[in-house]
């Protein structure tokens, strides 16, 4: 694994900080979470900007909802579940329904987020949670520029934007200043058409790994980056899907309701030519993490580029 760390939570502050210095209708809603994104910097440039309302995440989602009905553009940054779980009727009912152009940032999502304090905070659950709710943009960048790049793309977007980051310790995937694309997926390796490997997040380097020793054993993958899950690109999954018709999705989340769950409904709505494609679905099975190093824990949990290597090659031969 790579030692160049580029932290997903200093780039939705930098991200921030950039929209700031263009817009006068940006403002950051904290729950006692400024310090969670290192937003101080934010806080000492634009201190009007920053309204804090404590461990109070229901009344900080009703709160940005009410500025957004003001024609301001709120950012909510906190932790995932606090989010999509605490404040999950008022993420539907107070901005879902009404549209509300609210953006919300989830921290320490997913097993690699939650390292330092196990099961509680570890959302593996928050991508199925707002897949469900009407209206709702979801994003999932892989590394701190893209993160940024995120923030940039989701300010003019109308109704509510959900921007899934992690712990601060995440690898580098793309070159400083590669630009963040909304609803489309994005084709990082095409060593050929035998098996599509469909990842995002904080999982995308291993992916790139594994294609890599699947080449070297004379398997031809293509990799996909689906950074955006709602509104999804199906149409260029099918596309993939269409050409290599077998598939391995891996994903820091729950099988259910994730990643693998949306390629899934491609493959069984038959878009353009995905009906009847082989599908292995790699992420938590269903089960809550545990305590542990990240990459430790992703191997534990069955996303090793071993793993990942040896799903492709049970989807090549038809097996779950």
């Amino acid at each position: 694994m790579s030692d160049q760390y580029d932290s997903t939570r200093v780039g939705f502050r930098d991200g921030l900080v950039a929209l700031a210095e263009k817009r006068d209708d940006i403002v950051f809603v904290s729950t006692d979470s400024l310090k969670v994104v290192k937003g101080e910097p934010f806080a000492a440039r634009w201190p009007e900007r920053v309204i804090e309302v404590g461990i109070a995440e229901q009344n900080g989602v009703a709160l940005a909802a009410g500025l957004a009905s003001a024609g301001l553009r709120p950012y909510l940054c906190t932790y995932a579940g606090f989010l999509t779980m605490r404040a999950c009727e008022q993420m539907r009912t107070f901005v879902g329904y009404p549209k509300a152009n609210v953006r919300f940032v989830g921290v320490n999502a997913g097993l690699f987020g939650g390292n330092r304090e196990g099961v509680s905070h570890q959302f593996i659950e928050d991508i199925g949670i707002l897949r469900a709710i009407p209206g709702f943009t979801i994003l999932c960048p892989a590394d701190g520029g893209q993160t940024k790049q995120a923030v940039l793309a989701s300010a003019d977007i109308e109704g509510p934007v959900y921007i899934r980051i992690g712990s601060g310790r995440e690898e580098r995937v793309f070159p400083e200043g590669t630009p963040f694309e909304i609803g489309k997926i994005r084709v990082m390796r095409s060593y050929g058409d035998d098996v599509a490997l469909f990842c995002h997040g904080f999982v995308t380097n291993r992916v790139l790994a594994a294609a890599e020793e699947l080449r070297r054993s004379g398997v031809g993958a293509t990799v996909v980056e689906v950074a955006t899950i709602k509104p999804l690109d199906a149409a260029g999954i099918a596309e993939v899907l269409g050409r290599c018709r077998c598939a391995v999705t891996v994903e820091d989340h729950n099988v259910i309701g994730g990643l693998g769950s949306a390629i899934s409904e491609v493959i069984a709505e038959g878009e353009g030519g995905a009906a009847g494609a082989r599908l292995v679905r790699l992420g938590l099975q269903d089960c809550y993490g545990e305590s542990g190093f990240p990459d430790e824990l992703l191997d534990a949990y069955g996303m090793s580029v071993a793993d990942i290597a040896a799903a492709a090659a049970r989807a090549r031969a038809g097996r779950p």
